[in-house]
């Protein structure tokens, strides 16, 4: 199954993160894919408002990942672009946030495709210059099912 969203504002870009926040249930895992300076952080501020997070969620680069329990579901946000090694992941215990009672939302998740679950959901985030400044394509797709 394949959703393909469009946003003409950060604004919007959030809202469709809050709403897909929303329906997430315990042990899904999704990677969020996109450029430098595309909305994957806007996207995933929307998810933890989706999930009942109050506290401020900012993009994880330099811990690689963020651990947020305040919301009706815990919300394990990584930030893998600076990882070297998956090895790495293995020392923060990514297994137990992945095959755990919350939600993982993995940025540049396609740097570590090898430990990500064969059942997980896929989001991009894309610019079209053409279509304006603000423009993000988001396609959203569950894979493995």
């Amino acid at each position: 199954m394949e959703k393909v969203l469009e946003s003409y504002s950060a604004e919007e870009t959030f809202a469709y993160g809050k709403s897909f926040g929303e329906q997430l249930m315990p042990g899904q895992v999704c990677t969020l894919i996109g450029d430098l300076g595309v909305g994957k952080t806007v996207f995933t501020q929307g998810v933890a408002a989706g999930l009942g997070i109050s506290e401020p969620v900012n993009s994880p680069t330099f811990t690689i990942l963020q651990v947020y329990e305040d919301g009706r579901l815990p919300f394990y946000h990584f930030d893998v672009y600076r990882i070297g090694d998956v090895e790495e992941m293995e020392e923060i215990g990514y297994e137990d946030c992945f095959y755990g009672e919350g939600v993982s939302l993995l940025e540049w998740a396609d740097l570590v495709w090898e430990i990500i679950p064969k059942r997980h959901t896929r989001i991009t985030i894309e610019k079209d210059l053409t279509k304006g400044f603000a423009y993000r394509r988001i396609r959203i797709e569950e894979k493995g099912l």
